[in-house]
């Protein structure tokens, strides 16, 4: 009997741990999963700037524990290359660790609709649009086989985003390529609808009725939808009224529980000026501003506030092209070395010989090897459609830069020496009203019949700026000024040789 007793409350007593365990139980699954929500700003043209920002903010959040990430998009576009980047991140890396949500605010069109229907879902803000991603290009005309070349590369794009994350692919076709006629037919054993290309609508059976279809998209149209419409055909999730609601819709949807407001990530003062660096009208500008300091510096003497002007632009030149991936490390090196050389043949050696022409070279390759995105050990030579289009964005704003230079170096060597107020930054060689000096053939320090030494007088026959030439008995030789510019028959002495460099300055009395 006393064995009895015992084992009966040794089984009233599992039954109850067991009972409580299994209320436990319930009550967890009952309460949702807290879920950490981070909203990255995706604003602006979509270039490499803005691929690298969203980069690093979307670390930044998944090492914060992120479970949902909602790119917040407005923008007409941009760069296909970089969209197709950040669409390639979003599907094959970032969905793999966190929820990606497109939450368009006014619009996602062209590049923008890309990588929008790469992020899992689509979220609307009411009376934003998405859509219309025909690719074009710079200052020229797609047809043919060039366009159906880059239309193919981002169907197959669009095609990587519908398949990753269940969208209409019909649709998602018709928002790249006209001639993409697209009906909505009902599927009778579901009930919900589905959509086909022309060419593509089932035979009557007892899954569909092909008589009773609808058109979404002409042939003669790019397809460019509505939230309203986004949300009936099926590409957006949800429209809402603010970003509260988004929370709301995955918070139900899910059986999730957003514990805190959403973290904000936006890109920083740093990015936004390198993204707006790398434009074509601010490349122009600095490339403008760093020729014309160059070329004041050129006339006149000492290193100055030009010369320092034309340094800082230039670094910020490679410095922006370096930040956005544009620029490797070789391509910086033969940049500099060249600057490096052009410094050695104008402070060092006289005349203009090798290693000013080399220096030109190197600075020329440097810039060419920036305007196109490769590896050090890859040839800087465009080999896609949207490297073409880089490379053409970086010679129109290198070419903008060269001819403002051109205009503004004519208007101040021409007008800059009458204003009083402005002269001093252009150094005008001295006046030489009663030269009578007569231009003779020019001869060579190393002529057999030219004999200068220290001490000889001679008369400038052109402007040394410093490097010149100058009139010594019946002989033209090669001189370079000592740290000043001289004009035409200005009295002058030698002051050094060295090898074939004749030194001369100013006889003051």
């Amino acid at each position: 009997m006393k064995k009895l007793l015992i084992q009966i409350v040794i089984v009233a007593a599992a039954g109850g741990f067991f009972t409580q365990f299994a209320a436990a139980q319930i009550d967890n699954q009952s309460e949702p999963n807290v879920a950490k929500a981070f909203v990255i700003t995706c604003k602006g043209m979509i270039d490499d700037g803005l691929y690298k920002s969203i980069e690093r903010r979307t670390e930044i959040a998944l090492e914060a524990g992120a479970d949902y990430l909602i790119y917040e998009i407005e923008t007409y576009g941009g760069l296909l290359k970089s969209a197709d980047d950040i669409s390639k991140y979003f599907i094959l890396d970032v969905a793999k660790k966190a929820h990606t949500v497109a939450y368009i605010t006014t619009e996602a069109i062209s590049a923008g609709a890309m990588i929008s229907v790469s992020c899992k879902d689509i979220v609307m803000l009411e009376n934003t649009t998405i859509g219309d991603c025909a690719p074009i290009t710079l200052g020229g005309k797609l047809e043919g086989v060039e366009r159906e070349k880059v239309e193919s590369f981002t169907r197959a794009a669009f095609d990587r985003a519908a398949q990753a994350n269940n969208y209409p692919a019909a649709l998602l076709k018709a928002m790249v390529s006209m001639q993409t006629e697209v009906y909505r037919l009902k599927n009778l054993t579901t009930g919900k609808y589905e959509f086909f290309e022309a060419d593509k609508l089932p035979k009557r059976s007892k899954k569909y009725n092909p008589d009773i279809k609808e058109l979404i998209v002409k042939n003669d149209e790019l397809l460019t939808l509505t939230a309203f419409d986004a949300l009936e055909y099926g590409i957006a999730r949800a429209k809402v009224k603010k970003l509260s609601e988004v929370l709301d819709f995955f918070a139900k949807r899910d059986g999730v529980k957003f514990a805190e407001k959403p973290v904000v990530l936006r890109t920083n003062w740093s990015e936004e000026m390198v993204r707006w660096v790398n434009s074509p009208a601010v490349m122009g500008v600095l490339v403008m501003l760093a020729l014309l300091g160059v070329y004041i510096e050129f006339n006149t003497p000492g290193v100055g506030l030009p010369g320092l002007t034309a340094v800082i632009c230039f670094a910020i030149i490679v410095g922006s092209k370096y930040l956005v991936g544009m620029a490797n490390w070789l391509e910086v090196a033969v940049f500099a070395a060249g600057v490096l050389l052009l410094m050695i043949e104008i402070f060092v050696l006289p005349g203009f010989g090798a290693a000013g022409f080399l220096g030109m070279i190197f600075i020329s390759a440097g810039l060419f090897g920036m305007l196109i995105k490769n590896a050090p050990d890859e040839i800087p030579w465009p080999q896609t459609d949207f490297d073409w289009q880089l490379f053409t964005n970086g010679v129109l704003g290198i070419a903008m830069g060269f001819v403002g230079f051109v205009l503004l170096a004519w208007m101040l060597t021409r007008y800059l020496p009458k204003m009083k107020f402005l002269n001093g930054l252009i150094l005008v060689p001295k006046d030489a009203k009663s030269c009578n000096a007569k231009q003779v053939k020019s001869s060579s320090i190393a002529g057999k019949n030219v004999s200068v030494k220290v001490g000889d007088i001679g008369e400038v026959t052109s402007i040394l700026r410093p490097a010149g030439k100058a009139k010594f008995a019946d002989a033209i030789v090669d001189v370079i000024a000592h740290a000043e510019f001289l004009g035409k028959c200005t009295k002058i002495e030698v002051i050094e040789i060295h090898g074939n460099r004749v030194i001369v300055r100013e006889i003051k009395s």
